[in-house]
């Protein structure tokens, strides 16, 4: 069975949504200029396919038109959704046809662009007529315990009650979560990974997310969302951003030859009760070490998303991860959530961080609306 390899990890800088600089670029753009970037240097007619995770986009596969806009006319694209998990999804559907030995050459990532998505409406019918009105698609029935509307509950609170995590704890995760950023910005660790972006704003290059002017102070004087439920600690400093951004990573077989980056080692997505999606990589990262032959010590690096922090220090207590190899440059809290990206630029920081530190195993794990938790491991070697 060939082995899935990854030749090239790149990504977009990640903006803030509605008022960033990537407000006015849409998702197509992303992910043609990213996939354009990710496949430069390889043989158009080599690509078997072309996978992008996406998510709102009102029925079009972005897939299909970033393939065709790189040049690459021959291969099909597809559009694969598992909500926050989408980006991991395609990479993982990528690594399977190779490891089947189906394909040979796959583009796989994500994009999102929240500030361009369009709204959609459903058709309410009456006696006399029918009118169309706002509407969001649901990930899971809704109920009192899992509001299908507000992740708030079921990745935040829900996690923060079930493993004990603190309000304190929470702001402190997020507040390191903007200084490490800040410094991977700074110290230049990104370079390598983004690709830079000419927007109606101008050229864009640096995350804008992460805040420097974060303090434990400022987090710890900002409202709770839900001020009439007792005791309830999330708010908008301990949560991930609305985000824009593309990601994509080239997975080939390794019979190809072609210089490798990481190996795709295993990968695993899980359901749980969807009132405590925070905690569905909890199940996610076990089952993916097991199916690589490896335990949670023999990982290097985790890159836990922090969709709200309380479940990323969920996710760090209940497994007994030590804090200091998960998101050494920061994640959701700071960087942003671009929600279909995300799981592809976990990947890629991955690979590069990895990389730079010369070698590893790494995990990039998430949960996704609906009780849904997804988890990749792969493998950086040693040069």
């Amino acid at each position: 069975m060939p082995e899935a390899v990854i030749v090239s990890a790149l990504r977009t800088p990640i903006g803030t949504a509605l008022r960033g600089t990537l407000r006015d670029t849409d998702a197509y753009v992303l992910a043609d200029h990213v996939v354009g970037h990710a496949v430069a240097d390889l043989d158009p007619a080599q690509f078997d396919d072309v996978i992008l995770g996406e998510g709102l986009y009102g029925g079009g596969v972005v897939a299909r038109h970033a393939a065709i806009t790189a040049g690459l006319q021959g291969v099909p694209g597809l559009a694969v959704n598992r909500h926050c998990a989408a980006g991991q999804a395609a990479v993982q559907t990528a690594a399977a046809s190779i490891r089947a030995g189906m394909d040979q050459l796959i583009v796989a990532g994500g994009v999102n662009s929240a500030s361009t998505s369009p709204r959609f409406t459903r058709r309410v019918s009456s006696a006399k007529d029918a009118e169309s009105v706002g509407w969001f698609p649901p990930t899971h029935p809704d109920s009192p315990e899992a509001p299908n509307m507000d992740m708030s509950i079921t990745v935040g609170w829900n996690s923060a009650v079930r493993a004990g995590v603190t309000r304190e704890e929470m702001d402190e995760w997020a507040f390191h979560s903007h200084r490490k950023a800040i410094e991977a910005i700074d110290e230049g660790r990104f370079k390598a990974e983004i690709v830079g972006i000419d927007t109606p704003h101008g050229h864009f290059d640096t995350d804008e997310h992460p805040r420097r002017d974060t303090s434990l102070e400022k987090l710890a004087s900002l409202k709770v969302l839900h001020p009439e439920i007792d005791g309830f600690s999330i708010t908008a400093g301990n949560a991930s951003g609305a985000n824009d951004a593309a990601a994509a990573l080239v997975v080939a077989s390794d019979r190809l030859g072609l210089p490798a980056l990481a190996t795709v080692r295993a990968w695993a997505s899980v359901g749980v009760d969807p009132a405590f999606t925070g905690l569905a990589p909890v199940e996610a990262i076990p089952k993916a070490l097991k199916r690589a032959g490896l335990s949670v010590s023999d990982v290097d690096l985790f890159e836990i998303n922090e969709a709200f922090a309380a479940m990323t220090v969920a996710t760090v207590k209940m497994l007994d991860i030590d804090t200091a190899i998960v998101n050494v440059s920061g994640s959701g809290c700071s960087l942003g959530h671009p929600v279909a990206a995300s799981g592809a630029r976990m990947i890629v920081s991955l690979v590069h961080e990895l990389g730079r530190r010369g070698g590893g195993i790494g995990v990039a794990a998430m949960c996704a609306g609906g009780g849904i938790g997804s988890a990749t491991v792969i493998e950086v070697a040693a040069p």
